[in-house]
This record gives C-alpha cells, structure tokens and sequence, in this order.
C-alpha cells in the first residue's frame, strides 16, 4: 500500500509534465527574450498577418522599380535595348546573389528577425536615393531633343546604381529569412501546425504578388504618365510600412535560436573526414559519434538519422583509437558528430536539384526584359487609353492571385485523396510540373512574335523601328502559363529548401533556392551576350537588335523552349534518385 502511496505523486508529476509540454512548442522556438513560448499566446497564422504585409510591402516596393527599370535605363539614362536587359538581369542576380550574405549572417549570429530588421533598414536607404536620382534635375540626364538623346554623365549613372545596388544589398537579408522566419511560427512537431504550415508558403507566395499586382498596373502607370520621382517615391513609402508592419508583430513571433556558422561546421565535416581518409567506417552506423542528449549538439537543430550514401563523410564521425583512449571529443576539426555530417549530406543531395532551377529562372527572367521590349512593337492602345508594355506582367500576377487560392482550397484537397501526401503533391512533384508550363510559355510568346514579325513583313515594317498593329493583348498567354509555372516551381521551391535542409540552415539553404533566380539572371545575361555574339557574325543583324522588326526574337525564345525541355528531362532523373531527409 505504501508503495502505491510513493509512486500517486510520480504519476501526477509525469502528467503535469506533459500537459505542460504540450502548451509549449516542440522544435525549440523561443519568445524575444529567449524563453520558451506557449503555443497559445505567439505563433501560427497570429503572427503571420504581420510578416504577410511585410512581404506584401517589400514586393511592391521591389517591383516597383524592378518591373519597369528596363524602359527607365532606355527612355531616362537612354540605354540600348542590349545594355539595358542586360543591367536589369545582372541587377535582378545580384539581388538574388547577396540573400547568401543575410542568411549565414541569420544562421550563425543575429537569427532570422534581427537580420531582416537591419537589411531592411540599408532597403529603404537605397530606394531615398533612388527617388533623389530621379527626383533632382542634376542628378537625370537631359530629355532627348528629336532622335539626338544625350547620354548619362558618370556622376548621374553613379548615384542611380548606388541606390540601385543598396537596393540589392538590403533585399539579401530579406528574402532568404522572411519565408522561413513565417514558418519558424509554425512548430513542425505538432501535426495540425505542420499542414498549416504548406499552406502558409502559399498564402506568402500570394502576399508577394498581391504587392507585384500594383507595382506592376498602377505604379507602372504613375511612372510612364505622372514622373519617376514620383513613381519611385511610392515604393520608398511602401518600403517604410513594411519595416514599421515587421516590428509591430515581434511579441506574437516565435523565434529559433542561431546554430553557429553552417560554413563552419561544413569545412569541419570535410577537414575531418580528410584527416581520417585511412580510418574505415563501421558497418553498424551506431558506432559513428553522436551525443547521447536529446537535442544535437548544434543550437537550435534536431539529430538527423544517418543515410548511407556519401560514406567517404561518414570517416569524419568515425571515432579513432586515440580519442577513445583520451575520451577527449571535443575537437570538432577531427570528430564531427553524425547530425553535422548528415548536414552537408543533405546539402549535396539536394545540389542536383538545385541547379535545375537556374533554367526556369533564366525564362521568369524574360517577364521583365524580353517580354517588355517584345510589348513596346505591338499594339499598345485600347481605344484612347495607352497600356504600358510593362504592365502587362500584371496578368502574370494575377494568374498567381488566381491560382494559390485554386490550389490551395481545390487541387490539394482533390490531390491528396489520390496521393495519400498531406499537401497534395509532394514538393518535387510540384516542382516538375512548374518546369513542364515553362516551355509552354516560352512557346507561346515564340509563337506570338512570329506572328508579329509575319505581319511586320507583310505592312513593309521590317526597316521601321514603329510597332506593329497586333494588340499587345496576345502576350496574355504567355504571361499567364508563366504565373501558372511559379505557383508549381517557386511555391515548390521554398517549400522544398526549407523542410529538406536541416533545422540550424534553414536560411543558408533559402538562400541557394534563391540563388538559383540569381544565376537565372546572370545566365540570360550571358545566353543574351552570347545570342548577339553569333547572331551578327558576318555583318548579319542579329536575333535582337534595337529595331525587333528586323531581327528573329522568336529564335531566342525557342531556344529557351529547347533548353528547358532538356532541363526537365535533367530534373526528372534526379528527383527520381533524391532522398528525403530523416529527422528525430
């Protein structure tokens, strides 16, 4: 009887643990002050209608200048058709380059909240100067007088890219940790938390496009009709709300602890694998070393159970006969516990397909240059009213708005009673069928200009730098197979980066999903070199010239079609091969 007595308390004491367990989250997160938080009181969808209007801002903030920059570089800074796509797609890289600079500094030292406040911050600096370029009458260079258009002094071009560029130094530590800062607000080891957190990357997703919808019709608009100053100074503002939308929401976030430098811990693994090249790795994986505590040995990141490919790695877990003797492991240079080196595991695995998106970037990369100049030799007008070739990314987004919703609330639930997958398609699915729409697109607008081009010969317009009389409303298609491609491959993307990387880089690995966009840019960039290179060997005109009626820029858009369809069949190979990441 006494017994029983002892062991009442134990059992009572084992309950209240656990409901207490319960009302606090599962994946480590903590309040702003570093303490556990209760699931109750921060988090889930609460706290997301305070990052969704960040991001909602910041979009319309960043496609406000970037969705008509190409017309600013040739009608205001009187650049050539070449030069400026070729500024715009080496820009819009950069801006997609520097998110690997805000996300170690997330990962390692400020964490995802304070690198986003900051980075913010340098933004909204460099869209003032922006504004100042093209506010301030000796800071623009002189209106063109009949076809003479002088071109910019280098101070003018000087003060534009520096605004420019802090531009895309800021939107580095932004993009890489707002999406996974929103889904760091839902723990991951709660199953309800989870599914909701699927659809938060589409709702994110939605957010952004929403911002895109206005920069894209009514900013475009404000620029082409009332002034640049005036139609870069709304972003400006924009760029102020969405800072102010950010801190207003910190007592309700849920914060993940910094893990150290993810580079760091990378050079460990393969430092220490390459010192115990010689050593043999056991059969029984078990005997690799790993803490015996709960969590890992890395802040803020579960254990992840060993996989068996990449064993030349698994050396570097391997413990050798000396420090067994000493019992010293705390030589990370020479002993890396088995959650580091599945780190860089995963970061390899998912290499091959990360690189497929590089060629779906290269295409979304048209949206904003080849699609545009293609639009300023058609049919601009609508009765009275002039639509400005730009805006017509306007049907690109609102294919997005569209389609996230349909998604989200009707092809998911439909998918998943055929799948069994609790978001419908599992992430590399989706991304397949995003890279399947964008050869599509690309076809369409092949077809479109050969059309155009038809029409252009047949009205005796080959030698006219004037637009042809097809309503630039054909164009429709295109962008709205492409809206459809990045509800599949980008949703997919960040979905894909964020549950597949492991928990202390979750804003490295962002980071590279992004920098797949960068190297999109950077590779329209060189196939546009490349193009004009060949094209006009001996004498020829070339595929794009200034004057579109005399070149073939359906041969530039096949040959994006061509390339896509090899990367699909690429990507299709690896996803195949890819295996999922095991977390405990």
């Amino acid at each position: 009887m006494g017994s029983l007595e002892d062991e009442r308390p134990l059992l009572e004491d084992a309950l209240l643990q656990d409901e207490v367990t319960g009302l606090y989250t599962g994946d480590g997160s903590v309040d702003f002050n570093g303490n556990p938080v209760l699931k109750r009181n921060t988090g889930n969808w609460r706290a997301c209608p305070f990052i969704l209007g960040t991001e909602c801002c910041e979009r319309l903030a960043y496609y406000g200048i970037a969705t008509n920059l190409v017309t600013y570089l040739t009608k205001k800074l009187h650049e050539g058709n070449v030069s400026a796509a070729r500024n715009v797609t080496t820009w819009s890289g950069t801006c997609y380059l520097t998110p690997l600079i805000g996300a170690i500094l997330a990962d390692a030292y400020w964490g995802r909240y304070w690198t986003i406040a900051v980075f913010s911050t340098i933004y909204f600096i460099g869209m003032c100067t922006l504004t100042l370029s093209a506010s301030i009458p000796a800071l623009k260079p002189i209106e063109c007088n009949g076809n003479f258009c002088p071109p910019a002094t280098p101070a003018q071009y000087a003060v534009f890219f520096f605004g420019l560029y802090l531009i895309a130094l800021g939107t580095g530590g932004i993009k890489p940790c707002v999406s996974s800062f929103g889904a760091d607000q839902f723990d991951d080891t709660d199953p309800k938390e989870r599914v909701q957190k699927g659809s938060f990357f589409n709702w994110f997703y939605f957010s952004i496009n929403i911002g895109a919808l206005i920069s894209s019709s009514l900013l475009v608009w404000i620029q082409d009709n009332a002034g640049w100053g005036l139609g870069f100074g709304i972003p400006a503002v924009f760029m102020a709300i969405a800072i102010a939308s950010f801190i207003s929401g910190t007592a309700l976030y849920r914060f993940q602890k910094p893990g150290g430098s993810p580079l760091t811990r990378m050079c460990q693994v393969l430092a220490a694998s390459f010192h115990k090249w010689n050593l043999e790795v056991p059969k029984d994986s078990s005997l690799l070393y790993e803490t015996q505590e709960k969590s890992s040995a890395i802040e803020g990141s579960r254990k992840i159970e060993h996989s068996d490919e990449l064993t030349c790695l698994d050396k570097a877990a391997v413990i050798s006969d000396a420090e067994m003797s000493s019992g010293d492991f705390s030589n990370s240079w020479r002993l890396c516990t088995v959650t580091q080196v599945e780190e860089l595991k995963i970061v390899i695995r998912m290499f091959p397909i990360w690189a497929t998106g590089i060629v779906f970037s290269a295409v979304y990369a048209q949206m904003s240059t080849m699609f545009v100049e293609q639009g300023t030799m058609m049919d601009t007008s609508v009765g009275s009213f002039t639509i400005p070739p730009a805006s017509l990314s306007t049907f690109d987004v609102i294919s997005v708005i569209f389609w996230v919703p349909v998604y989200d609330r009707v092809i998911v639930p439909i998918a998943r009673r055929f799948t069994g997958k609790e978001r419908g398609f599992s992430e590399l699915q989706r991304m397949g069928i995003g890279l399947f729409l964008s050869i599509l697109c690309m076809s369409a607008a092949a077809i479109v200009e050969i059309n155009r081009l038809q029409i252009a010969k047949e009205l005796d317009l080959v030698d006219k730098q004037v637009a042809v009389p097809l309503s630039i409303f054909w164009q429709i298609p295109q962008y709205f197979l492409l809206g459809a491609a990045e509800i599949f491959t980008f949703i997919g993307q960040l979905e894909f980066f964020y549950d597949q990387s492991p928990d202390a880089m979750r804003s490295l690995c962002s980071a590279f999903s992004l920098l797949t966009t960068s190297l999109g840019n950077y590779l329209s960039s060189l196939i546009l070199t490349l193009v004009t290179y060949f094209s006009t060997k001996g004498g020829n005109v070339g595929w794009i010239t200034d004057n579109l009626n005399e070149g073939h820029l359906d041969y530039f858009f096949w040959l994006l079609a061509g390339l896509s369809l090899l990367n699909m069949l690429v990507y299709i190979v690896c996803a195949k091969k890819y295996k999922q990441k095991k977390a405990t």
